[in-house]
């Protein structure tokens, strides 16, 4: 057989390429040939691998009732294979044909994705066993050791590539590397981790995880902003198959496995792939109302028989439209652990030139001439939302980011969309990647009603700036009914922040024609700048806004603060804050306005890292310009103190005390407090029903130190009201 297979691999051998040594790694499904026994040189005679330690069985724990799958969420996956989540400890179980015995016999894991694996791209993971394991990073450690069988425990990498990986365990010999034989029933399947703080899609609430990762139904809002219809859709994401499917769909756009740990590189290659323009993708999408050889786009109701049809076919299926592009994409997303959910967008706007209007060219007698009309607006458009972090944006948007897979307008060359951050379509910094300024016409567009006179010249005879984008609605946590999240993408119509945003946008770059172009002429006169107080978690503070107005003219400044809880990642959570002032900027002077920002303000929903990001903007009314500034900021949080008693000895009896002052203004409750170390105690946890504000609580904890050496103490404090409050102690434990 392995003789057929090396002359097929031979055949299948891409021709020499002088730009790279190794062909493109950039399929999920291919894989090279581990060789068995890689000698070292020249076996002697003699030499019996069966002399060795010997891999009998390795135990995967990969029922759904079985440890894996119940801690890391993947016990629904209709699938016989160990899935987990990256960043997180898995289990596994190894039987030798002896006890092992760590001073002589050295083993190790080795992880392998595609066809050509490298360590370096993070396709090759070769895993030895250690004594600690770092939270995030690739380790196996031993946890149980019984007659010829070890228990392991192994952690992944918090930026791991997704998809499925085969395992060997490989053993060192003097003459070479020993390794199990191939074995599919090993292969591990990797995934995106919304429950691990590392990750890149890490989502902090768990009713909202249960909703947009494991919830498997949801519902599509479609009708028009007048008569607004719903309908249900069966995601699937569980179901046979479909995670083969959604990790071939990556295969078919030829997506480099080394990116595949990048949730934008994926939404970008998903929301290309997922329509069958320019790449034979999954849904060929039709708006003619002639569904001929295929099925009508209304017809679907769910994606799992999309998705199946195409991973058997490899040939777009027919037809879709928005919201069958968006349920498949959904499906996707939630299937790989990336937070997602279907948006629908009421009167949506779809600006063939991207100059935030709709142009709708009136005739003589005030009908729609439809030859020079070109801009349409759809009675609504269903796109996607998928959470991560955006490292390569500044701080402040991450979060949802929209991604579409609705062949609209090409970007990049390619019929995709996104993703683009909610976050900057509000405020208007539409410069940053992907698409910013398509999405940003799609819900701010004016609509102009214009009429040609007989000697050529053009009439405006009404523009609508409410029409577009007035209601953005999505499923709700928990419940079938409907959120409307029209707010998360603009400001209220008409409002001055509403237009500060879009003259941001221009700014940014987004054409707008004013009816008679004007060129860009920023305010230079002017300067602004903001400083935020620093503060203790749990007190005011206040925001000091300076201008100064370098000339000789008197302005008047309207001004706008938004502050914004976000996660330390960057990502916001929610504005917390809105207060706007108008400044009287006398000429050669400064002027400074000091905005407080009371706890009550903020405690409610601050985040685990009491991070803050305000934006601040102001138009000089005079002239019509805009001034912006941004800050991220960060509040103090308590810390939690550490102390021993008694003699610190391995083997011997020591006490440690754990003591915390609540420093908020309100009573903490349902506190847990976790103390771990090491070589010294067990993790241990302890609830406290209440603990008032300004009380200290003590907790004492009597262990006795194994190892000796420096060891560390960490303890941590968590509750609803005050998270990521943390102590850490080193102690120097004597031998006996």
């Amino acid at each position: 057989m392995s003789e057929t297979r090396n002359a097929n691999e031979e055949k299948k051998k891409p021709p020499l390429n002088g730009r790279r040594a190794l062909p493109l790694n950039n399929s999920n499904d291919e894989e090279n040939m581990v060789p068995e026994l890689e000698a070292f040189g020249l076996i002697p005679r003699g030499f019996n691998p069966k002399d060795y330690l010997q891999v009998v069985d390795v135990h995967m724990f990969k029922e759904p009732h079985e440890i894996n799958k119940q801690q890391h969420h993947t016990d629904k996956y209709y699938n016989p294979k160990l899935i987990v989540r990256r960043g997180q400890l898995f289990q596994i179980q190894i039987d030798f044909n002896r006890p092992y015995k760590p001073e002589t016999d050295k083993f190790w894991l080795e992880y392998l994705i595609g066809r050509y694996p490298q360590q370096n791209k993070g396709t090759y993971i070769p895993i030895l066993v250690g004594d600690v394991l770092k939270p995030g990073e690739w380790g196996a450690k031993i946890t149980h050791k019984q007659n010829n069988s070890i228990r392991l425990s192994i952690m992944s990498s918090a930026t791991c590539i997704i998809g499925k990986f085969r395992l060997y365990v490989a053993i060192w010999t003097p003459f070479g590397i020993l390794r199990t034989k191939r074995n599919s029933a090993m292969d591990t399947y990797i995934l995106f981790n919304p429950w691990c703080q590392q990750d890149a899609v890490y989502l902090d609430d768990e009713k909202e995880r249960e909703e947009y990762v494991l919830n498997d139904v949801g519902i599509v809002f479609h009708g028009n902003i007048n008569d607004i219809k719903l309908r249900s859709w069966s995601y699937g994401q569980f179901e046979e198959n479909v995670l083969d499917a959604c990790l071939f769909l990556m295969d078919k756009a030829e997506m480099e496995l080394s990116g595949r740990g990048n949730p934008i590189k994926i939404c970008r290659v998903a929301s290309a792939v997922i329509n069958s323009k320019d790449d034979d993708g999954v849904v060929a999408g039709s708006w003619d109302n002639t569904y001929t050889y295929g099925v009508a786009p209304s017809a679907w109701t769910g994606s799992v028989d999309i998705l199946l049809e195409y991973y058997s076919s490899k040939q777009p299926v027919r037809y879709g439209q928005c919201w069958v592009f968006a349920g498949v994409f959904n499906t996707f997303l939630r299937c790989l652990g990336i937070p997602a959910r279907l948006i629908t967008n009421y009167s949506s706007a779809h600006d063939n030139n991207a100059n935030l209007q709709l142009d709708i060219f009136l005739d003589d007698e005030g009908k729609v001439d439809p030859k020079l009309t070109k801009d349409c607006i759809w009675n609504y458009h269903c796109w996607n939302e998928a959470w991560m972090t955006r490292p390569d944006l500044p701080v402040g948007f991450g979060g949802w980011q929209v991604v579409d897979a609705t062949p609209q307008e090409t970007s990049d060359g390619m019929y995709r969309c996104g993703p683009a951050s909610v976050q900057a379509i509000k405020h208007g910094h539409v410069c940053f990647q992907f698409d910013a300024p398509f999405v940003y016409a799609e819900v701010n567009s004016d609509v102009v009603y214009s009429r040609r006179e007989k000697d050529g010249t053009q009439v405006i005879e009404k523009i609508d700036k409410t029409h577009i984008g007035p209601l953005i609605v999505t499923k709700e946590v928990g419940g079938d009914g409907m959120l409307e999240i029209t707010e998360d993408y603009k400001f209220q119509e008409g409002s001055d922040e509403e237009r500060l945003a879009l003259e941001t946008a221009v700014m940014y770059g987004v054409k707008k024609q004013t009816i008679q172009d004007t060129l860009y002429h920023p305010q230079t006169d002017v300067d602004m700048n903001f400083q935020v107080q620093k503060a203790v978690l749990g007190s005011d503070f206040k925001v000091t806004i300076t201008f100064r107005n370098n000339s000789r003219n008197y302005y008047t400044a309207t001004t706008y603060l938004s502050g914004n809880i976000v996660f330390y990642t960057g990502v916001t959570k929610n504005e917390f804050k809105r207060h706007s002032f108008s400044a009287k900027l006398e000429p050669s002077s400064s002027s400074t306005s000091d905005v407080v920002i009371k706890s009550s303000e903020y405690m409610s929903d601050l985040l685990d890292q009491a991070a803050f990001h305000f934006f601040v903007t102001a138009r000089i009314n005079e002239t019509g310009k805009i001034l912006a500034a941004q800050k991220a900021t960060v509040l103090e949080i308590p810390t939690l103190k550490i102390k021993t008693q008694g003699e610190m000895v391995a083997g011997k009896d020591m006490s440690v005390t754990v003591e915390f002052t609540n420093p908020l203004k309100q009573t903490l409750e349902n506190v847990t407090l976790r103390l771990e170390g090491p070589g010294v105690l067990r993790t241990m946890t302890k609830e406290f029903r209440q603990v008032p504000m300004n009380s200290t609580l003590i907790w004492e904890v009597k262990c006795i130190p194994k190892r000796p050496g420096l060891r560390k103490l960490i303890a941590s404090l968590n509750c609803d009201a005050l998270r990521h409050v943390y102590g850490e102690l080193n102690v120097q434990i004597q031998k006996p």
